[in-house]
C-alpha cells in the first residue's frame, strides 16, 4: 500500500501545521560530486559547505533529495547546523574515485565530526560513514547528533509524503510520491525519529527551538517536509547511514537494508577499483600538466560522472542549478539537461584523453535523440523531450564533428553514424545561413562562432559521405561550406568598430538577422542588436560593430583561418582590450561586453539580470590559439589548475571584481553560477591533449587544407533559397539556385529574350538545385521561375539576381 494512501492507525502521531514554505533549491556552487560507476548504481549526490546538496537517482536529471546533513546539539545551551555553523576541509582522497572525506569542526573546538561518503558500487544508495570526536569533557554524554534530509523526490519539494516505518524492529525515514521513494537509515535504526513540515513541524525547527526533539511524528503527507533521525552514536565509533532511491519504498528499504548488510570498507574498496579501471586506457596527458595531473584526472571523472545510467550516452552540463539558492520549483532544469553542444564537447574531451567508448555512447544516443528534420532541440531531458525550445545550427553541427572525429580514429565500431550525418547536413544547408540561437543563447544572426562550427561540421560531413560512396551529398554539403566560407568575413567583420579605440576592424560577436527573412542586411551596416539580461533601465540596444566576443576563435581551432591572419589578430587585440581579466590565477575572460548573465554588480544573485563575469572556459579556448599561433600556452593551463576548487571543479563563472569578503566573492574565485560545468572541463582536457600532441585537438586536417593550408581557396560560389534570397551576385561567381523539392528552374540571363529550362539535381539530403553559370560583367541580370515537378506547377511569380 502507498504511504500516502494508507489510513491512519490508532496512536500515529500526525505532523502539525501548513503543507510547508517555498522549497528552494541548494546552492549552485558544489564543492563534490559523486558517484559510482557502475551502471547499476544509479545514484549521484553532490557537496556544498560539507554536507550533501543534492541526490539523484535514478536518472541524472532529477534530483529527488536536497540537503542530506547533521544537526548537532548538547540539549541545553547549543544547536549546529553542520553547513551553517561548523567549518569544513573536504578533500577527495582517491585519484580517480569521485569519493569525499570532510571534516567538520565547531568553531569553538569542542568536538568535529569526519566523515566518508561515497555511492554504494551496485545500488542507488548514498552512504556516508560519520565518527564523533568529542573534545570537550563535559558534553561526552550530553552531546546529540541528528541526520536531516529534505526530500526533492521527481525533483520537487512540493506534495512528498514522509512516515516512519518499523522494519525489522527498528525505525526508518522514508518518504514516497507517486513513482518514486526514498528511505533513510542506519545498521543499528534511530533512537529517535520524526517527520514534518518544513517551517512548521520538521525537526529542524524543533531542535532549533529549545535544543530538543520534542516532536516525534510518524507522518506528514503531501508537502513539503523533512527526515530527520538521532544517531545512536558511541564518540569515535563509525557508524554508517544510507540513503536510498527506488520506484517505490519498499524496493528503497530493500536496497537501504541489502547495502548496510555489506561493511563501508569493503564498499569503499570496489568503489575505488570501480573508478580504477576507467583510466585502464587513458591517454597519459599528466606530464603535460602544472599540478603533476590533478585537474586532468578530476577532470576525466567529473566528465565520466555527467553520464546518465538509464539512457547511456547522456551526458548532462552540470549537477548544479546557476543561483540555486534563489529557484524554486518551477525552474526545474537548471543544468541538469543534455545541451547538444556541451555534450559534444564532454564526449571529444572523453576521447582526447583515451575513453573512446564514452565518446561512442555519446554519439549512439545523440543521434537516437536527433529530430526527423535532422535538428535538435536548444536542450532537452535525457528521454529527448524538449525543455527549451530554441534553434541552435551549431548544435546540429557538433554531432557531425564527434562522428567524423571517432570515424578518424577508427572508434565507431559497428555503428553507421550516415544517416544522421546526412539529416544533420540537410538541416543545416536547409535552414542556414542565419542561426536562430549563437552558442551563448540570445540572439540570431550570423554568428563568427557558428559559422565555423558549421562549416568545420560540412566538411567533416563531405568526409563522411565521400566514404559511404555518397559523392553528391558529399558535394553538396562541401560547396555548402564554401558558400558560407567564402561569405564569413562580410557577414561576420567590421571596419567601422568603435568599440576600442584605434581599432576599426574586428570580427563581431553577431550580425543581426531574422531566421527565415528572405532578404536580411548584409550590407556595411550592421544594424542595432538587443541584449538581455540587462539591469532594468539601462540601455540595452547597441550597433552591431561595438560588440565583441571572443567565439572568433573557433576559426583558427578548426582550421577555417590563419592564426596569423591579420583580421583573427586584429580581433584578439580587440577582445583583449574589452574583455580580458586578470586575476592573481591569471588572466580569464568575459564572453561579450555589456553581457548581462551574471552576479549583480553589488554581489546579489542573477535573477533575470545582472552582469556578466568572466568564464574559466574562455581562457581553455584562448590556450589553443596561443598553441596554434605557435606561442606557450602553458600559462592558460596552469591558470585553469589555479582556478580549479580544492576538490578539483571548474566553475562557470568566476568573480572578476576586487574581493568582497563580505559576500564570500574573491577575484577569481567561483560565483554563485554553475560548478561544475563540464565545458570547462572539457576545455581543459582538450587542452592538455593539445599541448601533449603539439598541435590543436580539434583542428580538422580537410577543412585546414580547404581554407587555411595554401593559397588556393576554393572557388567563389553564391546561393540562392527560399530563405535567402540575394539581390546581387558577383559578375565571375556561378549562382547555385536550390530548393526542397523537385524543380525544373525556368530562367533567363537575357530578360526573357532567351529561355532556358533546367531540371534541378537532385541529391539523397532531399535538397535539389541548379547551377547558373557567372553573368561575366556588372550590371547584368538572372531571371527565374520555378516549376515543381512533383505536383506539375508553377511558382507563379518571377525573382531577380543582378550581377555587380
Amino acid at each position: 500500500m502507498a504511504l500516502q494512501d494508507s489510513p491512519l492507525r490508532r496512536g500515529d502521531r500526525l505532523a502539525f501545521g501548513a503543507p510547508g514554505l517555498p522549497p528552494r533549491w541548494t546552492h549552485s556552487n558544489k564543492e563534490g560530486i559523486g558517484t559510482a560507476y557502475s551502471a547499476d548504481s544509479r545514484l549521484w549526490f553532490t557537496l556544498w559547505r560539507g554536507s550533501v546538496s543534492e541526490v539523484y537517482g535514478p536518472t541524472i536529471d532529477l534530483p529527488q533529495v536536497r540537503d542530506l546533513g547533521f544537526l548537532i546539539t548538547d540539549g541545553e545551551t547549543f544547536f549546529h547546523e553542520e553547513k551553517r555553523h561548523l567549518e569544513h576541509t573536504i578533500t577527495r582522497p582517491y585519484l580517480h574515485a569521485l569519493g569525499y572525506r570532510v571534516e567538520s569542526r565547531d568553531p569553538a573546538g569542542r568536538y568535529h565530526l569526519e566523515k566518508r561518503i561515497l555511492g554504494d558500487p551496485h545500488l542507488p544508495v548514498l552512504l556516508t560513514q560519520l565518527r564523533l570526536f568529542v573534545h570537550d569533557p563535559k558534553l561526552r554524554a550530553k552531546i546529540r547528533v541528528f541526520a536531516l534530509a529534505a526530500p526533492h523526490l521527481m525533483g520537487g519539494g512540493s506534495d512528498n509524503s514522509g512516515i516512519v516505518l518499523n522494519v525489522l524492529d527498528r525505525p526508518v525515514l522514508a518518504a514516497e510520491k507517486p513513482g518514486a521513494g526514498l528511505t533513510l537509515g542506519t545498521p543499528r535504526g534511530w533512537r529517535t525519529a520524526s517527520v514534518g513540515y518544513v517551517g512548521a513541524s520538521d525537526g529542524w525547527t524543533d531542535l532549533a527551538s529549545n535544543y530538543r526533539l520534542d516532536w516525534e511524528f510518524d507522518r506528514a503527507p503531501h508537502g513539503n517536509i523533512a527526515l530527520v533521525g538521532e544517531l545512536p552514536l558511541v564518540p569515535g565509533e563509525p557508524i554508517t547511514i544510507g540513503l536510498a532511491l527506488a520506484q517505490s519504498v519498499s524496493a528503497a528499504i530493500t536496497a537501504l537494508y541489502q547495502s548496510l548488510g555489506t561493511g563501508f570498507a569493503q564498499h569503499e574498496q570496489r568503489f575505488v577499483e570501480q573508478w580504477d579501471r576507467t583510466v585502464a586506457r587513458a591517454v597519459p596527458l599528466a606530464s603535460a600538466s602544472h599540478d603533476e595531473g590533478r585537474l586532468c584526472r578530476s577532470s576525466r571523472s567529473v566528465l565520466l560522472a555527467h553520464e546518465d545510467k538509464t539512457f547511456p550516452g547522456a551526458f548532462i552540463a552540470s549537477l548544479s542549478i546557476p543561483w540555486g539558492a534563489w529557484k524554486g520549483d518551477d525552474d526545474r532544469g537548471g543544468y541538469h539537461l543534455v545541451w547538444t553542444r556541451d555534450m559534444v564537447q564532454t564526449s571529444s574531451a572523453l576521447l582526447a584523453s583515451g575513453h573512446a567508448e564514452g565518446a561512442l555512447r555519446a554519439l549512439v544516443y545523440l543521434a537516437t535523440r536527433q529530430h526527423p528534420d535532422g535538428g535538435f532541440p536548444q536542450n532537452f531531458w535525457l528521454s529527448g523531450r524538449p525543455y527549451w525550445t530554441g534553434v541552435q545550427l551549431d548544435e546540429v553541427a557538433f554531432p557531425l564533428l564527434l562522428a567524423h572525429r571517432l570515424a578518424q580514429d577508427h572508434q565507431l565500431g559497428e555503428f553507421d553514424p550516415i544517416p544522421m550525418v546526412r539529416r544533420a547536413a540537410r538541416f543545416l544547408i536547409h535552414e542556414g545561413p542565419v542561426t536562430p540561437q549563437e552558442r551563448w543563447e540570445e540572439l540570431s544572426g550570423f554568428s563568427p562562432s557558428t559559422l565555423a562550427a558549421t562549416i568545420a561540421a560540412l566538411t567533416a560531413a563531405a568526409d563522411l559521405l565521400r566514404g559511404a560512396r555518397d559523392a553528391s551529398s558529399a558535394d553538396l554539403a562541401q560547396r555548402y561550406a564554401d558558400f558560407l566560407e567564402c561569405h564569413l568575413d562580410g557577414w561576420t567583420v567590421t571596419d567601422r568598430g568603435t568599440a576600442v579605440p584605434g581599432r576599426r576592424r574586428h570580427y563581431v560577436r553577431i550580425r543581426p538577422a531574422r531566421p527565415g527573412d528572405p532578404c536580411p542586411n548584409e550590407g556595411p551596416d550592421m544594424g542595432w542588436v538587443t541584449l538581455p539580461n540587462l539591469a532594468p533601465s539601462t540601455p540595452n540596444r547597441f550597433p552591431a560593430e561595438s560588440i565583441i566576443d571572443p567565439g572568433f576563435l573557433e576559426l583558427v581551432r578548426y582550421g577555417i583561418r590563419r592564426p596569423d591572419d591579420p583580421t583573427i589578430e586584429a580581433s584578439v587585440e580587440a577582445a583583449d582590450a574589452l574583455l580580458k581579466v586578470e586575476t592573481p590565477f591569471g588572466p580569464t575572460w568575459r564572453r561579450y561586453n555589456h553581457d548581462g548573465y551574471g552576479d549583480r554588480g553589488d554581489g546579489g544573485p542573477y535573477q533575470g539580470w545582472g552582469v556578466g563575469r568572466a568564464w574559466p572556459l574562455l581562457t581553455g579556448e584562448r590556450g589553443h590559439y596561443e598553441l596554434a599561433r605557435g606561442r606557450d600556452p602553458s600559462p592558460y593551463l596552469a591558470t585553469l589548475e589555479r582556478m580549479a576548487t580544492r576538490t578539483g571543479l571548474l566553475p562557470e563563472q568566476v568573480w572578476d571584481q576586487p574581493d568582497r569578503p563580505e559576500l564570500h566573492m574573491f577575484l577569481g574565485e567561483p560565483t554563485e553560477g554553475a560548478m561544475p560545468l563540464c565545458w570547462a572541463h572539457a576545455e581543459y582536457l582538450k587542452l592538455l591533449r593539445s599541448v601533449s600532441d603539439g598541435r590543436v585537438f580539434d583542428r580538422i586536417a580537410s577543412v585546414e587544407a580547404r581554407y587555411a593550408g595554401s593559397d588556393r581557396r576554393p572557388a567563389p560560389l553564391e546561393i540562392w533559397k527560399f530563405n535567402r534570397q540575394p539581390a546581387t551576385v558577383g559578375a565571375l561567381t556561378p549562382l547555385r539556385i536550390m530548393a526542397d523539392q523537385p524543380f525544373a528552374l525556368h530562367w533567363s540571363d537575357s530578360d526573357w529574350s532567351r529561355v532556358n529550362d533546367t531540371e534541378a539535381v537532385s541529391t539523397p539530403l532531399g535538397l535539389h538545385y541548379v547551377d547558373l553559370p557567372p553573368l561575366g560583367r556588372p550590371d547584368r541580370r538572372y531571371r527565374f521561375t520555378f516549376r515543381w515537378s512533383a505536383v506539375d506547377r508553377w511558382e507563379g511569380r518571377d525573382f531577380t539576381v543582378r550581377s555587380v
